[in-house]
This record gives structure tokens, C-alpha cells and sequence, in this order.
């Protein structure tokens, strides 16, 4: 019985790099029933014991799922340490309602988040000085980077180091090009992005672990244009804002929604400008979305 890591799942074939083989060695395996009467997937990031079956063809079936350090739902992978958000500060321009979604499910899913901002070189200063402002005292640690002109990359390589790294953003912010920059002998498929619509080409189709070097992945992922935000309550809401997480504990009344409530200490640290003011409106519009999802505030007919 073999060892290893699923890299990638296509078709219901699942493509395994063997523990201590070299980087390019993949063996193509199938699941075994016994996983569906289980009701278990395998998912890319998966360590799972494997049989081979044919040396020469690299041919072989999973046997066996091991322990899941944990197993993200979006996107559908397993053993990840952290995530990192692509997006671009220009061309296209950065929707930072998206990002917030996103920074708001990753705290769902405990996982820690960098914020990585694309296409330096296109930006003007005044766009970077708004997205720093912005997100100063959210908690994420932020970088600014352009792949275009090859600036930044080594900062992301010292932050992957040693973990297995989720890759997310909108289609057409550079990812491709960055994971192109960060991975040796990597030529990924790259898109353009259409000038009428400012939306990139979906140039990634699947979801793909690569390796970096030693303990070093990087979990590419294909780009995405909205986030629902399934499984979270509107109460939860404001515990995955970390800035506002931080100051609701002084807020007068408990279960503070931070929204109309008087001697609220969030309301008071927005107007201090402790919390960005462009971050509470999103949790405001977040959380009315949510609102209007779990049927609150919905005339109901008598």
C-alpha cells in the first residue's frame, strides 16, 4: 500500500502524488465503492492510501481516506492551512463587496486569509491608498503586488511557505499569472480580460493542487463572480468581520446588531474611524441580505 496527495479530481478519476516521488509524478486512480456507501468524497488535498495496480500505465484505486485536518466547502478541497485572495486594483476594478464575502467565509471556515492585491503597476495611488485605508484594521495581512512586472511575488513565496495554500479570486486579477510566477515549470493557461465587460476569461476550470517546493502547495481554483454566503445566520455575521468582533463586546445591549441600536461601540469606532467606513457598510448590506434570506422583515398575508 502506497501513501500520497490527491492533486486533482476529474470525472471520477482522482490523480495522486505519491509521498517522496518526484513533483511530476502522478498515479491515476479510481475511488472504491465503498467510499459512496459511505457517503464520503475524496477531495483534492486529500492524503489517502492507495494501491497500485499497473507500475508501467501509473494506474491504481484509493483504499483509504485518511484523517481531514479539515474539508472546505467552497472550494470543495480538504487540508488546507490558509487562504489567499487574488484581486486586481484595476481592470478589472475591485469589487470589495465580493471580497468581503469572501473574507467573510473563510472566517466561517476558520481559515486564515491575505489579501493580495494585483496589477500595482495599473493602479493609480490614490486606488491603493483607498484599499489600505480600507482593510488597515481588519485584521488581513495585505499585500500589494503586480505580476506584470514580476514586484511582490517573493513576499507571497515567504507567506506559502511550508503550507498547503488556497488560491482565490474574480476571474481576470492575474491569479494565473502570479501561480505562473510562484510555481517553476508552470505555464498555466492565462486569459484576457474583455474591454465591454471588464470580466476576465475563465481560464482555470478546475480545482488543482500544485506543488511549490517541500511541503509547499498551492490550491488553484477556478475565478468566481458572485458568493452566496450559505450556512451563516445574520447574528453570526458581525463575528466574521474581526474588526467588528473586537469592539462589540462594549456595546450596551447584548446581541447588538450594530446597526440602529443606541450606545453602540461599533457605530462609535466607525465614526472614530477605528473600523473602515467602507468595511461596516458592506457588513450592513451583508447582513440585511441575510436578513431577507431567512424570511425576516417579509410580509407574511393573514
Amino acid at each position: 500500500m502506497m501513501t500520497g496527495k490527491i492533486i486533482r479530481g476529474v470525472g471520477g478519476f482522482y490523480y495522486i502524488h505519491p509521498e517522496s516521488a518526484e513533483k511530476d509524478m502522478l498515479v491515476e486512480c479510481k475511488a472504491k465503492g465503498i467510499f459512496r456507501n459511505r457517503n464520503v468524497k475524496p477531495l483534492v488535498g486529500d492524503n489517502v492510501e492507495f494501491e497500485m495496480l499497473d507500475e508501467e500505465k501509473k494506474l491504481g484505486n484509493i483504499q483509504e481516506i485518511l484523517p481531514r485536518k479539515n474539508a472546505l466547502i467552497r472550494p470543495a478541497s480538504a487540508n488546507v492551512d490558509q487562504a489567499v485572495v487574488v484581486f486586481a486594483l484595476s481592470f478589472p476594478k475591485p469589487n470589495l463587496n465580493l471580497l468581503d464575502r469572501f473574507l467573510v467565509l473563510m472566517e466561517k471556515q476558520n481559515l486564515p486569509a491575505l489579501i493580495c492585491m494585483n496589477k500595482t503597476d495599473l493602479a493609480s495611488d490614490e486606488m491603493i491608498a483607498e484599499v489600505r485605508k480600507r482593510y488597515r484594521n481588519s485584521g488581513y495581512p495585505l499585500l500589494f503586488v503586480s505580476a506584470a512586472q514580476k514586484e511582490g511575488i517573493e513576499a507571497i513565496r515567504e507567506y506559502l511557505r511550508g503550507k498547503t495554500t488556497t488560491v482565490a479570486g474574480p476571474s481576470g486579477v492575474g491569479k494565473s499569472s502570479l501561480i505562473n510566477l510562484l510555481q517553476d515549470g508552470v505555464q498555466m493557461q492565462t486569459g484576457a480580460v474583455s474591454e465591454k465587460i471588464e470580466r476576465g476569461r475563465h481560464t482555470t476550470r478546475h480545482t488543482e493542487l500544485m506543488w511549490v517546493e517541500e511541503d509547499t502547495y498551492i490550491l488553484d481554483t477556478p475565478g468566481f463572480s458572485s458568493i452566496e454566503l450559505f450556512g451563516i445566520e445574520k447574528e453570526e455575521l458581525g463575528g466574521y468581520f474581526p474588526e467588528i468582533a473586537a469592539h462589540a463586546g462594549n456595546c450596551r445591549f447584548r446581541g447588538c446588531a450594530h446597526l440602529a441600536e443606541p450606545d453602540c461601540a461599533v457605530k462609535e469606532a466607525v465614526d472614530n474611524g477605528e473600523i473602515s467606513k467602507g468595511r461596516y457598510e458592506n457588513y450592513q448590506l451583508l447582513y440585511e441580505d441575510l436578513k431577507k434570506k431567512t424570511g425576516y422583515g417579509r410580509r407574511r398575508d393573514t
